[in-house]
């Protein structure tokens, strides 16, 4: 597995802590910036990690700015992207159990280090459940084709 990360400067703490945990449980990854605190956009932050995603250089991407909404919504411009922003275990498990969400977004502002780590842990390990949550994830792509 490898992991595209990608946050503005509110989120630029964050992701380094991300990156020591990948790190330690030897998840590669590739760090698409931001490389500091200085001031930075999150819409321009998410590009480069979605299309890491739909390019199929990276299987799935985590996302952080002040809030995760912000990068969220950039994120999920990107044809073939399904973020999802999250602030507990339950919508992390359950957006990939469910909803085969390939980007994690969070707020950089809005949640802690043990927290955030736990939720990259639980997206990470959480597979797609598929059976009628497939059709609906094929809703999602029918809508995004202009099929629906």
């Amino acid at each position: 597995m490898k992991v595209a990360l990608g946050a503005d400067s509110a989120g630029y703490a964050l992701k380094e802590e991300i990156k020591a945990f990948l790190d330690e449980k030897g998840i590669a990854h590739q760090d698409f910036g931001a490389y500091n605190e200085e001031s930075s956009d999150y819409p321009l932050m998410a590009t480069g990690p979605c299309r890491a995603v739909t390019e199929g250089d990276c299987e799935c991407a985590i996302l952080i700015c002040g809030t995760g909404i912000g990068i969220s919504m950039a994120a999920n411009k990107v044809k073939g992207i399904r973020a999802a922003v999250c602030g507990d275990y339950f919508s992390a498990k359950y957006t990939r159990l469910h909803n085969d969400a390939n980007v994690l977004c969070l707020g950089g502002r809005v949640i802690g280090r043990g927290l955030a780590l736990e939720l990259v842990d639980v997206f990470l390990s959480t597979g797609f459940e598929g059976g009628r949550h497939a059709r609906r994830v094929g809703q999602i792509h029918d809508i995004e084709n202009g099929l629906l």
